[in-house]
């Protein structure tokens, strides 16, 4: 779920290249994502703006609410073409006419792409904002699209994703916490080097409460599939994998290398892609601020 451009945005990942891999873990996320949407979106919601549609399932799900509430406008921003055209398709073929789609180009990371943007009385944003180089100011400025009594959910932090076992059969017990941690290390770095970077030294919660926002409140969900994995299952963790290798192939040591390479190799024994012994286990945290009505 993204607000960059074609080629590389702030956080330098080609996100119109990711629309297959972002499409396989909507597939996975879809209980999900419709426990979030039914919190979120109620019976007085008109208008929601969702920031970073990624390959839309979100999107959808939101959209599905609105209609089941009779109906209103869902604004999708992002800044990268594929990626709105796509959301932008999926939802409107699903839907039709039930629900008004617009979609708006603007880099949230921009103070003019807002004059763009409508008021939303819901602002959904999942897993964008840690993107951007000044996150305290991008959920300002996001909290100022709100109607009164409108509300801010930001998708952010939870749980990362586990999907193999403790010993996988070659390398090293502990391969995938280890990746993780290399990830960890990876985003770190990423952030330092992001031009015009300022640090957020808060939760998010503290976050929403900083922008002006009351009633902040968090809750959790859970994306759960435990082995024997799908089909599905396994072909979103041959993604994970190869995210996580292109991310920390040069920081991992020898034996990890090897080990990932034959996770991902379709001849090996170990392939990721032909084992039911993994599963997909994560916990997305949606935090929830409201505009003040007076």
């Amino acid at each position: 779920m993204t607000t960059h451009g074609h080629g590389h945005g702030h956080d330098g990942i080609d996100w119109a290249e990711k629309l297959g891999d972002l499409s396989r873990h909507d597939a996975l996320a879809t209980a999900s994502y419709q426990e979030i949407a039914r919190s979120v979106v109620t019976a007085s919601t008109r208008t929601v703006i969702d920031v970073g549609p990624g390959a839309g399932g979100m999107s959808l799900e939101l959209a599905r609410q609105l209609a089941d509430h009779g109906g209103g406008t869902l604004v999708l921003v992002d800044m990268t073409p594929e990626v709105l055209d796509h959301s932008v398709a999926l939802v409107r073929g699903q839907l039709g006419g039930q629900v008004e789609v617009r979609p708006v180009k603007a880099d949230v990371a921009d103070p003019r792409a807002f004059t763009d943007i409508p008021a939303g009385d819901l602002v959904w944003a999942s897993h964008v904002v840690h993107h951007l180089p000044d996150q305290q100011l991008a959920v300002r400025r996001l909290a100022a699209l709100l109607t009164p009594g409108g509300r801010l959910a930001l998708a952010e932090g939870g749980l990362e994703a586990r999907t193999l076992p403790w010993d996988v059969g070659i390398g090293a017990p502990g391969l995938e916490h280890r990746l993780c941690a290399t990830r960890g290390e990876w985003f770190r770095e990423l952030r330092d080097t992001m031009p015009d970077a300022v640090r957020l030294p808060v939760g998010w919660t503290r976050a929403l409460a900083a922008a002006g926002l009351v009633d902040v409140t968090s809750f959790t969900t859970l994306v759960d599939h435990p082995a024997p994995a799908s089909a599905q299952v396994r072909e979103a963790v041959v993604d994970r994998l190869r995210w996580l290798l292109e991310i920390t192939a040069d920081r991992l040591g020898a034996d990890d290398l090897e080990a990932v390479h034959a996770l991902l190799d379709t001849t090996s024994p170990h392939f990721a892609g032909a084992r039911d012994d993994i599963y997909w286990l994560a916990a997305d945290t949606v935090h929830l601020g409201t505009a003040p009505t007076g």
